[in-house]
C-alpha cells in the first residue's frame, strides 16, 4: 500500500542571509520535484517543456502517476514518446485539469475535462480516474493541488485502420486454450474483412506456446493466459525476439454451486483450497452453520490451463504450498472429480445441491440459468471487479508478438491491429459474445501505443 508518509513534502524555507524573509510560494512543480516517488513524471514534464505551466499563476489539479506506474510502459513506448513530443504532451496534459479540485470535488464528478481536451472518467465507488486508482489526495501547492494515482491514464490513441488485403501470407498463432476462442473469433472476423492468407490457432498451453514462440520461432503470435515470465523474455531475447505484449481481455474464474444450494454465498481462498484438497469433506467443516453433508467438488483436469491457474491462485495461495505440492494435493483429493469436459462439470454441480465446481466465466455465462456463482472473499465476479482486479480470481489474457515480426510480416501487424481495435466488441456475457470482460480504456490505448512503437522501432 502506498503510504502517505512517502508524500510528505519537505521544502525548507530559504532564509535570506541577514533577514527574516522566506520563500513561501511552493508551486506544483516544486512539490512534484521534491517527491522521490514521482521522478519519472517530473522527467517527462521537463522533457515535454511543460515546467512553466506547473510554475505559473493559474490553478491546476494534477493527477500524478507514481514511478511504478510508468514501469508498466515498455522501453519501446517510452522511446516512441520521446520521438513524438506532441503525443507525449497530449498524455501529460491529460493528467491535468483546470482549477483546484479537492478529492471531494473529484469524487463528486462523473467526468473531468482535462487540459488535453478529452474527458477523464471518475468512478467514485472504486476511487478511480479511468483505470487508475487514486492512492493519495489533496497535496496542496500555491497554484493547485495534486492527487497521486497508481497508473498512467491515456487519451484516445489512434492507429491506422487495419488492412485485411495487405498480404496473402499466413499468420501462425498458438498457446493458451483460454485465449483460443477469442483469437478464433478475431480470425473469423478478419477473414470476413477479406484476409485470405489463413490464420492458424493452435491450442498447446501458455508455457508451450511461449517455447514455440521464443525458442523454436514457430509462431508469429503467442496466446497467453498469464504474463510472460522473465526467463521466457530472456529466451526470446537469446533468439533475437523482443516480445511485445498486448493485454486483450480479462477472464474471471467462476466458482459455482447448484441453484438449489441456498446456504453458501461467499468463500475465502483458504476455504476453497481446503475443499478442493480434501482437508474438509463436509460442509459443516467449512462453516458450522452449513449442513453436515458431504462435499462433491468438480475440477477441470490437469491438462487444463484453468486447472493450473486454480492450483496457483487458490491452492498455493490458500494453503501456502509450492506448486508441485499444491497440484498433488488437488489431484489426490478424495472428493474431487476431474474432467477435461466442462459440460461434465456443469452437470455434476447442477444435479447436486452440495456440489461445487469452477471454470472460466465464459462457460458459466453459457449456463447461468443452471448454476449460481459464489463471491470470493466478499467480491462478486463481474465486469467491474474483474477489470479492476478486485475479484481475487481474475486473470489477464494476452497476445504477444515482436516488432521484428510485425515489421517483416505485414499480415501479422494488420491482424494484431484488427484484434486490438475490435476485441472490445466481442467481449461480455450477452448472447453471441465471448464471455470474458473488456480491459479498461487506458489498457486499450496502451495496446495501440505498443502497436505504434513496435511498428516504428528499429
Amino acid at each position: 500500500m502506498y503510504r502517505r508518509s512517502l508524500l510528505i513534502v519537505v521544502l525548507p524555507l530559504l532564509l535570506i542571509v541577514g533577514g527574516a524573509r522566506a520563500q513561501t510560494r511552493v508551486t506544483l512543480m516544486d512539490v512534484l520535484s521534491s517527491n522521490a516517488e514521482l521522478t519519472t513524471l517530473v522527467s517527462l514534464i521537463e522533457q515535454a517543456d511543460l515546467t512553466a505551466a506547473l510554475e505559473g499563476d493559474t490553478d491546476l489539479t494534477v493527477f500524478a502517476p507514481v514511478d511504478s506506474a510508468f514501469s508498466e510502459l515498455s522501453p519501446a513506448v517510452l522511446d516512441y514518446l520521446a520521438a513524438n513530443p506532441d503525443l507525449l504532451t497530449r498524455i501529460l496534459t491529460y493528467h491535468v485539469v483546470p482549477g483546484r479540485l479537492s478529492s471531494a470535488d473529484v469524487l463528486a464528478a462523473s467526468a473531468l475535462a482535462t487540459l488535453e481536451g478529452e474527458d477523464a472518467l471518475i468512478n467514485a465507488e472504486l476511487g478511480r480516474i479511468n483505470g487508475a486508482t487514486i492512492i493519495d489526495t489533496d497535496i496542496e501547492a500555491a497554484n493547485g493541488i495534486i492527487h497521486v494515482i497508481d497508473g498512467v491514464i491515456l487519451p484516445t490513441i489512434t492507429i491506422p485502420s487495419a488492412d485485411a488485403l495487405s498480404s496473402l501470407d499466413t499468420v501462425l498463432t498458438g498457446g493458451s486454450s483460454t485465449v483460443l476462442p477469442l483469437t478464433e473469433r478475431m480470425r473469423d472476423l478478419f477473414e470476413r474483412e477479406g484476409f485470405a492468407g489463413g490464420i492458424t490457432v493452435d491450442e498447446n498451453g501458455t508455457t508451450v506456446g511461449f517455447e514455440r514462440f521464443c525458442v523454436n520461432g514457430e509462431t508469429d503470435i503467442s496466446n497467453a493466459s498469464r504474463p510472460i515470465r522473465p526467463a521466457e523474455v530472456e529466451a526470446c531475447r537469446a533468439n533475437g525476439i523482443e516480445p511485445v505484449e498486448f493485454f486483450v481481455a480479462v477472464d474471471t474464474l467462476a466458482v459455482t454451486v447448484s441453484r438449489e444450494n441456498d446456504f453458501v454465498q461467499d468463500l475465502t481462498r483458504e476455504q476453497l483450497a481446503q475443499i478442493f484438497t480434501g482437508a474438509v469433506t463436509t460442509w459443516d467443516q467449512v462453516d458450522p452453520a452449513y449442513p453436515a453433508e458431504p462435499i462433491r467438488a468438480y475440477s477441470p483436469g490437469a491438462d487444463s490451463g484453468t486447472f493450473n491457474y486454480f492450483v496457483e491462485a487458490v491452492v498455493e495461495a490458500g494453503l501456502d504450498l509450492d506448486t508441485a505440492d499444491a497440484e498433488t494435493a488437488l489431484l489426490s483429493s478424495p472428493n474431487v472429480q476431474l474432467s477435461e469436459d466442462d459440460n461434465v462439470l456443469v452437470q455434476g454441480v447442477e444435479n447436486n445441491p452440495f456440489a461445487i465446481g469452477y471454470f472460466g466465466f465464459a462457460y458459466y455465462a453459457l449456463n447461468q440459468d443452471r448454476l449460481r456463482t459464489l463471491a470470493i472473499e466478499g467480491v462478486e465476479p463481474n465486469e467491474v471487479t474483474g477489470e479492476s482486479g478486485s475479484y481475487p480470481l481474475a486473470r489477464p489474457l494476452f497476445i504477444y508478438s515482436s516488432g521484428t515480426i510485425m515489421q517483416t510480416k505485414p499480415q501479422v501487424a494488420q491482424f494484431i491491429n484488427f484484434y486490438i481495435t475490435n476485441v472490445e466488441n466481442q467481449l461480455g456475457v450477452e448472447a453471441g459474445q465471448i464471455g470474458y470482460f473488456p480491459v479498461n480504456r487506458d489498457i486499450l490505448n496502451l495496446d495501440r501505443l505498443e502497436w505504434l512503437a513496435a511498428m516504428a522501432g528499429s
